[in-house]
């Protein structure tokens, strides 16, 4: 389970630029982040006209959307 943590931010902080720290509203951040660079994404996949690029652009999506989903977990101390 740590072991997604640890991909997620390094997903994090490739995708946003953003040091990723599970400490304070880091994690905020890391997830704003992540949802402006997933929204270029998408845009650029509507314009996208090679093949190449627009399994580029998913596979990052797909990164993305896997970072976000680990994120938004409870933690093991949040009551869940």
């Amino acid at each position: 389970m740590r072991a997604f943590a640890i991909v997620a931010l390094v997903l994090a902080t490739k995708f946003a630029g953003t040091p990723a720290s599970a400490e304070g509203g880091a994690v905020g951040t890391v997830i704003e982040n992540l949802l402006m660079r997933k929204q270029k994404l998408v845009e650029e996949l509507e314009q996208a006209q090679a093949v190449e690029d627009r399994d580029r652009i998913e596979h990052e999506l797909e990164q993305i959307n896997t970072a976000l989903d680990f994120l938004d977990r409870p933690g093991p101390g949040d009551g869940t």
